[in-house]
Order: C-alpha cells, then sequence, then structure tokens
C-alpha cells in the first residue's frame, strides 16, 4: 500500500517537477515538453525506465524498496518546510502572522529532518545509502547541466555578431553504382553549387586497386559532367579514406565547407529496408562531430508513391520531347 502511494505520486508529481527544473536549465529541455496527451511523457517514460531498473535490481522486494521511498519522501518533505521557511521570510513585510508561519514551518522541516537522518542511519544497509549517494551525484550533474546552458546561451548569443560572409562550398557525391536514385543526388547536388567545378563524386574502392570498368562506362554516359574521384581502400573501410580526404579538402582552405551528399534508397516495407546496408547511419555519426561538414540524405522512394511519380515525371519528360 505505501510503495502504490508512492508510486502514484511519483508519476503525477515527478514529470512536472522535472518539467519546471527543464524549464530552469537543470535538467535536459525533453523533460519540459508537453506531449500531444497533454502529459509530460518523456518524464513519465524516465520515471518508468528507473522504476523498472530498480524493480529489477531489488528484485521486487518491498522490504528492501521502502527504506528508498521513506527517505527521498521525507527528505522531500524537509527541502518544501524549509523552503516555505525561505518564503515567509521574504514576505515579511507584506504578511502581519509571518513568524507563526515561520515557526510551524520551522518545526515541521526540524521534525522531518530528524526522521530522515535517522531512517537514513538505520536504514544505511538496507538500500537506503543508494538515496544518500545519489541525491548529492543529482545535485552535481544538475549543476553541470545548468552551466552547460548557460555557456550554451553565451556562444550563440548576437551580441557582438556580425552578418556572416559568403560561404564557398564543396558538394561531395557518394557513388557506389549508378543508378536512378544515384542520378537525382547528383541533379541535388549540383543545385548546391554555383559551379560545376565544385562538384564532386567520389567512389570508394574496397575490392580492386581500380574501379569496375562497369561503372566507369555508366559514370561517362550518366555521370552529367561531373568529375569522378575514385578513393581505394585496402582494409575495406567506407569512412577512413572519405574523412581522410575531406580533411585534405578542408586543409587546403580554399572551401568553407564541404557538404556530403548520400543517395538513399527508400523501400515500401521497413523489413525491406532491413535487407540494405545501413551506410547513412554510420556516415552521419562519422561525420557528426567534423566541423565545416554538412550531410545531407538524399532520399529515392521505390514505393508505390515514389514509383506512380516517377511514371508521371517519365510521361511528362516524354510529352516534352514530342
Amino acid at each position: 500500500m505505501i510503495l502504490i502511494l508512492a508510486a502514484n505520486a511519483s508519476f503525477n508529481g515527478f514529470p512536472r517537477l522535472a518539467s519546471v527544473q527543464a524549464s530552469d536549465g537543470y535538467l535536459p529541455r525533453q523533460l519540459g515538453s508537453l506531449g500531444d496527451r497533454l502529459v509530460f511523457a518523456n518524464g513519465i517514460v524516465l520515471l518508468g525506465a528507473v522504476s523498472a531498473g530498480l524493480i529489477v535490481a531489488f528484485h521486487g522486494d518491498t522490504h528492501r524498496l521502502i527504506p528508498l521511498y521513506a527517505v527521498g519522501v521525507f527528505l522531500s518533505f524537509t527541502l518544501s518546510q524549509a523552503g516555505m521557511v525561505r518564503h515567509w521570510l521574504l514576505r515579511r513585510q507584506e504578511e502581519s502572522h509571518w513568524r507563526t508561519r515561520v515557526a510551524i514551518n520551522g518545526f515541521g522541516a526540524a521534525v522531518t529532518a530528524v526522521v530522515t537522518v535517522v531512517i537514513a542511519i538505520t536504514k544505511f544497509t538496507h538500500g537506503a545509502w543508494i538515496v544518500v549517494v545519489l541525491i548529492p551525484a543529482l545535485v552535481w550533474a544538475f549543476v553541470r547541466i545548468h552551466r552547460h546552458y548557460l555557456d550554451f546561451a553565451a556562444r550563440i548569443s548576437l551580441d557582438d555578431a556580425t552578418r556572416p560572409g559568403p560561404v564557398s562550398n564543396l558538394v561531395l557525391v557518394l557513388v557506389a553504382s549508378v543508378h536512378r536514385g544515384m542520378l537525382e543526388a547528383v541533379h541535388y547536388a549540383k543545385s548546391l553549387s554555383t559551379s560545376d567545378d565544385d562538384v564532386r563524386a567520389i567512389h570508394i574502392e574496397t575490392e580492386r586497386p581500380a574501379p569496375r570498368p562497369s561503372l566507369m562506362a555508366s559514370w561517362d554516359t550518366f555521370g552529367l559532367g561531373i568529375p569522378l574521384v575514385v578513393l581505394h581502400s585496402p582494409y575495406r573501410s567506407l569512412l577512413g579514406p572519405l574523412v581522410e580526404y575531406i580533411d585534405t579538402v578542408l586543409a587546403q582552405k580554399r572551401f568553407d565547407v564541404v557538404t556530403v551528399v548520400l543517395p538513399e534508397v527508400v523501400t515500401k516495407h521497413w523489413w525491406e529496408q532491413l535487407l540494405h546496408n545501413q551506410t547513412a547511419l554510420q556516415l552521419q555519426i562519422a561525420l557528426h562531430g567534423k566541423p565545416h561538414v554538412v550531410f545531407a540524405n538524399y532520399r529515392y522512394y521505390i514505393g508505390e508513391e515514389g514509383e506512380t511519380e516517377q511514371r508521371q515525371a517519365a510521361e511528362e519528360q516524354q510529352g516534352s520531347r514530342g
């Protein structure tokens, strides 16, 4: 019964409390987002995950879980009463009976503080040590999160900011093979630059020193006038040669930004997507922390809607030729 009431109070109060702390910058801002069901869903999910972890760790033994609740709840009472004492002290100029209220809340804070210390000592080896250790760690984490948000706000502030100048952009299109999706990706890449000289196709060869003749023949036919750069990877790595090439380009100081465009085929069913490699995700993770590098996925849909749109585009193109 105690734990049922504790769970009810926690799942009602923690998400809202977390949202207040998140709005003040002491918790991740995701916890302050109100979901489509008008509840703080992220706080509920977080509390549910922690609760599930405690149940697994303590094997569902209520006698071992109650000390955690007892220390936490009486510490909350102590903080609440102490906060009310501070509240009445700040309003002593406006409240005529502020001394009485300070005495009541101060007495409550003292009593609950004594109970907290007694429980923490007597039940320390029964699980109360977790709360005793966890609360200072949480306070340290709150302070660090708050400092991060303050530093982040200072770094993106418009104070003393100047208007950015023109940016020279080199667009790299990753080409594994020549197909319809890749051709559309090349068209998209060319639209990102004012000159075809600033667009290059990158092919990473992992199986042989030179690219396949069929690939070169297809590229000569459909290459759309941009050069194809072949990078040899003796250790079958896609990320290493690409990152090294990007570092070399940026070191030349000719381009301010390098945009990497990856053609990605999107299948009709989710299970079909599992049959294709996850190169896009790997590249996005590898390039996420590199400055002056932009990563873009150009998706080519081969489902029913995508096929209909492609068929209509082909018919319109044939009609214009006629």
